[in-house]
């Protein structure tokens, strides 16, 4: 049995249903009512800052997949989860992290949470793999709305490019590092295989519906009032800066997904043509 949480989440729905359809028992945890699920997959309903609530998820599984963010992950206490998942019989861990673990060390949303979620993984004594995407290509569903009734999008930064992840690689490579033997001790850094630019990615979303979609660049300013509002104002900080100021290693090109899978990332490109519904 392997358990997901965050099973209704870009990377935790397309892992439960890549198990799924491996024919891997699975059981889907989530905080709200059970979500369409694949046939056979058993739901769970638990709040991951209560790990009391868990213990229904881990009883008689052997695989767990962490999911770590979110709004709610500064009440979160990965130690107290991971010894309740040991306890209950788990001996694989893979969690899903962030690059800016590595790269944003110093900022308390990207960097500090996220390398005490990833000590206290280390420390748990069971088998893991830890997950480090880059920026998520469904960060475009923030687009819908605009996309849809003006084919217009607004974003900051226009020119400048990250290796955007699709959610659907990231939970490919987390179903490899749960079903197979090889990933233990392993740190994964994702992205997709090209820079992608704002503006490129409006094309992208045009080319997928079929007519143009106008991109309207914001200043830092206005991006940073319309992000405020759903975002905390350190995680707009940071990410404001990762998208207009982005270290090397932030643009690099990583090659653990191909490794991992033995075929190339997903570009932004494939995703809008997957997802295009979403914006019509």
């Amino acid at each position: 049995m392997i358990v997901v949480t965050g099973a209704t989440g870009n990377v935790g729905r397309t892992l439960v249903q890549t198990l799924a359809a491996a024919g891997e028992q699975v059981t889907a945890v989530s905080r709200g009512t059970e979500p369409a699920l694949p046939d056979g997959v058993r739901h769970q309903q638990a709040d991951l800052t209560q790990p009391e609530t868990l213990a229904p998820a881990f009883a008689g599984a052997t695989a767990l997949f962490l999911h770590d963010t979110g709004t709610s992950a500064h009440l979160m206490d990965p130690r107290a989860i991971l010894e309740l998942a040991k306890s209950a019989g788990i001996q694989r861990v893979v969690q899903l992290s962030s690059q800016g673990v590595a790269t944003r060390p110093e900022s308390a949303s990207h960097g500090q949470l996220g390398r005490s979620f990833e000590e206290a993984v280390r420390a748990s004594g069971l088998e893991w793999t830890i997950l480090r995407p880059g920026a998520f290509a469904s960060n475009a569903y923030a687009w819908v709305e605009s996309a849809r009734s003006q084919r217009t999008v607004a974003a900051p930064f226009g020119d400048i490019g990250l290796p955007v992840i699709d959610p659907s690689d990231i939970a490919e490579v987390a179903a490899a590092a749960l079903r197979q033997d090889g990933h233990a001790g392993q740190i994964y850094t994702l992205t997709g295989p090209a820079l992608s630019t704002p503006r490129q990615r409006a094309d992208d979303l045009g080319a997928a519906l079929g007519e143009p979609v106008r991109f309207v660049e914001q200043t830092r300013a206005e991006a940073h009032a319309q992000m405020v509002q759903f975002m905390p104002e350190p995680v707009v900080e940071t990410t404001l800066t990762i998208i207009g100021a982005p270290t090397p290693a932030e643009q690099q090109i990583s090659p653990d997904v191909e490794r991992v899978l033995g075929r190339a990332p997903h570009s932004f490109a494939d995703w809008a043509r997957r997802n295009i519904v979403a914006f019509k």
